[in-house]
């Protein structure tokens, strides 16, 4: 092609883009969007699967905060980040003002889906008018509709369709601030400034943002350096600034839960996944090889022989090719490599992973399918529009089972996405059931299968969307907490047929307990669409019952105590409390029960709880007034340690779990109980979770060795209340007892454990200040406060005690590595890297 026809291709082009308002262009595709979107929803029944109603539940925990804003509170913002800890807040907040206006449901959650697809198609027509001209960005936003990689995502609520329209957009600005150099100074400035607010924004959708920003960001501050261009080095380092200072809140909240969640997310999650190791080249092919399902192949192959065809045309007319000459191409290159070297880098794989680089691609495709104007005047446009028909027609029947399979699967492979027909699922009735069976209680659901349709996240989500009144937990995964998990809730989901990813042993193990092991009957039963039945099981004998009473009441009283007597020391012991009084007092209170030894009149033991084991629920239509009846069946602990004698009872109420207001005493009339060695244990239902907690915490003061089995029995009783109520009761109720009495070492290491596992970093300093003192010898307690200064990105601090710590025990290898870290975040990082090659750490 002559050097005239190049120039009159590109003046119709150019003509072309004129003739085309991109405003009404783009308006018309965001119509396309929102009509096949909303119909493909509205006809779809599945229920939201495993992540998808995961990322649904967040969505409705930052509603209610958000509900209650504080925006000039610190510990609101505190709590505001600190809600999201694994993922980046962006999308969940993004979504509350469409729940709020049309309410909480999975279709209206995806409603913010147009949103982020409005930006993804402003900014891949950007970047086309940017790089190339208007005209071909609107083609590049045109195939963003047509990508089966897209079209599929979209429809699901997941953060990888709002990271591509994110990473979009912060590419689209980056790239307006990189091509500005004829902008005016002020005007690069604040291109800057907006490139380092969209990146911002793009790290607070998914960190993973970063594999696809890293390479351009990289090479433009490295470049602005090398070339000593000063002011754009400036400009650049303006940009990193404001994109940190974004993020910086929500890092340094959850630093550590990001470290060690992103172990799971990726080595964990690839190796029981199956993804192939680096060293092999099906790690670095991974990508290539899900092209086809991302494009489809006439997306794919019709703009590569494009490319092909004035490839040839170019080498037939001796020009050289002078990369030089064309940085816009180079730069959208730099973006592709790194993006799928980064992506391949990473040892877990999915295909929706890479998705972020597609808007980007489809440049380069819109580029190569318009190549065919060049080759031939006739047929090119012919070409061209025949590809999009195609690609439309295939999109069609991938998400409709309007027949054709072979046709799509040659064409469009594993891209289907037909929507799920037949009768909605029963999980809104259950939890209607569970509602209307315990009307006064918050419940938490144990499910057993884990499936794409019926698992705990989908239980949680409907039970979140009934105001939190239930909740759904997966257990019966660990051999060892098999009789545990079935004595501590009182709902069980099972499942007929397949169930999933569930551990087949453990499940089975618990089924047969919750079916014959005499604690459950069989409430209810729904059948599903794919043939099985939904079985619902709740205890016959519940821990918790809530009886509204006829007359009213003006404080709490205890009613009745039953207790077992005599019984042997550290055994279980069966007891049974009903707690009279208006709903108020009972809901907000705290019971701080005493076991005091008569011969000398010391506290014995305790059995601090919230009323109802702080699972009382307020139906919309209750008067707070209302006098209530709670009865509880659960289990105390006498220390093993006791002497045998006679023990009596001491019950005081506390008003509020959260202001320091002083216990009033609840008249009883004289009980006792005996304790002796030669008493037989009683059958007893499980330790309520508060005695658990402080049983277990007491033994950090064994240090390293005691931590595995913290942890395990924490993970284990977390999953049996989903709001961690427990620990507000072990702090509020063990720090007024420490008030009383300070010098109850053990109680002091409960609360200390409480207030970490609560994040809250100046009570846990001031436990751990006060152990210092109680407990000068013993390296522990220096180290739990190293290890909160941390934390806390107070290194400085941190190095003081670990002195202390070591003086007491040089040879502690745990502190020692605690020191390494201290030293790495001072910044004296070939020391750290000393003490940690000593250590075998490296």
């Amino acid at each position: 092609m002559t050097k005239e026809a190049l120039e009159q291709t590109q003046h119709r082009l150019s003509e072309q883009n004129t003739r085309t308002d991109p405003v009404l262009a783009l308006g018309l595709m965001m119509f396309l969007i929102i009509v096949g979107d909303r119909l493909w929803l509205a006809i779809d029944r599945r229920p939201p699967a495993w992540d998808q109603a995961d990322y649904l539940n967040w969505v409705l925990e930052y509603q209610r905060i958000l509900e209650t804003s504080q925006p000039f509170s610190g510990e609101w913002w505190h709590q505001f980040w600190l809600l999201s800890p694994k993922i980046p807040p962006l999308m969940y907040v993004t979504t509350v003002p469409f729940v709020q206006i049309f309410g909480a449901s999975p279709d209206s959650s995806t409603l913010v889906m147009l949103l982020y697809s409005a930006i993804l198609l402003g900014s891949v027509y950007g970047l086309g008018r940017i790089l190339f001209n208007g005209y071909l960005g609107l083609w590049a936003a045109l195939l963003c509709i047509l990508l089966p990689g897209l079209y599929r995502y979209r429809l699901d609520f997941l953060q990888d369709y709002p990271l591509t329209a994110m990473v979009t957009w912060s590419f689209f600005c980056l790239t307006l601030w990189w091509f500005s150099r004829y902008s005016s100074r002020s005007q690069q400035w604040g291109m800057a400034a907006l490139m380092g607010v969209s990146v911002g924004l793009a790290l607070l959708t998914k960190q993973t943002a970063l594999f696809f920003l890293l390479t351009p960001i990289a090479v433009s501050g490295i470049t602005s350096l090398y070339q000593r261009q000063w002011e754009r080095l400036g400009q650049w380092l303006l940009g990193g600034i404001i994109a940190l200072g974004m993020l910086y809140p929500w890092v340094r909240t959850n630093w550590l839960l990001i470290l060690t969640s992103g172990k799971r997310a990726t080595i964990d999650s690839a190796i029981a996944e199956g993804d192939p190791p680096l060293y092999t080249l099906d790690a670095w092919l991974y990508y290539w090889k899900d092209l086809p399902e991302l494009v489809s192949w006439p997306l794919l192959w019709i703009p590569i022989v494009g490319f092909i065809g004035i490839g040839i045309q170019f080498w037939r007319s001796e020009q050289r090719l002078n990369l030089k000459q064309h940085p816009k191409t180079i730069w959208i290159l730099l973006f592709l490599v790194g993006s799928y070297f980064l992506c391949s880098l990473n040892i877990n794989k999915d295909t929706r992973y890479i998705l972020p680089s597609l808007p980007v691609l489809s440049l380069l495709l819109a580029y190569g399918l318009n190549q065919w104007d060049k080759l031939s005047r006739k047929w090119g446009p012919k070409i061209r529009w025949g590809t999009i028909g195609l690609a439309g027609l295939l999109m069609f029947l991938n998400l409709y089972p309007l027949g054709g399979q072979f046709f799509i699967r040659a064409l469009s492979p594993g891209a289907m996405n037909y929507p799920v027909l037949g009768l909605p699922l029963p999980h809104p009735k259950v939890i209607d059931e569970i509602i209307k069976t315990e009307p006064y209680l918050r419940s938490n659901v144990g499910v057993l299968p884990s499936t794409p349709t019926l698992n705990q996240h989908n239980i949680n989500y409907y039970g979140q969307v009934r105001n939190s009144q239930v909740h759904g937990r997966q257990v019966g995964t660990n051999s060892q907490h098999i009789v545990q998990d079935g004595r501590s809730l009182r709902w069980f989901i099972t499942k007929t047929g397949q169930q999933g990813l569930s551990p087949s042993t453990e499940r089975q193990q618990l089924t047969q307990f919750i079916e014959t092991g005499g604690l459950f009957n069989l409430h209810q039963s729904w059948s599903l669409n794919d043939g099985s039945q939904l079985n619902l099981y709740h205890q016959h004998t519940p821990p918790v019952q809530v009886v509204p009473l006829d007359r009213p009441l003006s404080e709490v009283q205890l009613y009745n105590l039953f207790v077992a007597s005599p019984v042997p020391p550290g055994s279980p012991v069966p007891v049974t409390y009903q707690w009279h009084g208006p709903w108020k007092d009972l809901q907000s209170g705290l019971v701080l029960i005493t076991w005091i030894r008569e011969r000398d009149g010391q506290i014995a033991w305790i059995h601090d709880h919230g009323f109802g084991m702080g699972n009382l629920y307020a139906p919309d239509n209750l008067d707070p007034e209302q006098a209530v009846e709670v009865s509880e069946l659960t289990s105390m602990l006498p220390p093993a340690d006791m002497e045998p004698g006679s023990y009596r009872l001491r019950v005081q109420y506390l008003p509020d779990r959260n202001l320091d207001t002083p216990a009033q005493d609840i008249p009883i009339p004289p009980i006792r109980m005996m304790l002796s060695f030669d008493a037989p244990a009683q059958p007893a239902l499980e330790l309520d979770l508060s005695t658990q907690f402080r049983t277990f915490a007491a033994t950090l003061s064994q240090g390293p060795t005691a931590l595995e089995h913290i942890f395990s029995e924490v993970g284990r009783i977390n999953q049996y209340d989903p709001t961690q109520d427990y620990l507000l009761q072990v702090d509020r109720t063990l720090s007024y007892r420490l008030q009383q009495d300070p010098n109850q070492v053990d109680s002091l290491y409960s609360l200390v454990l409480s207030r970490v596992l609560r994040q809250d970093v100046p009570g846990a300093i001031a436990a751990l200040d006060v152990l210092t003192t109680l407990e000068p010898n013993s390296p522990y307690p220096w180290a739990y406060l190293a290890v909160v200064y941390l934390y806390d990105w107070k290194p400085q601090k941190a190095q003081n005690v670990l002195e202390t710590a070591l003086q007491l025990k040089p040879d502690e290898p745990e502190i020692r590595a605690m020191q390494a870290i201290s030293w790495a975040m001072q910044g004296r990082f070939f020391k750290a890297w000393q003490l940690a090659k000593t250590l075998d750490l490296i």
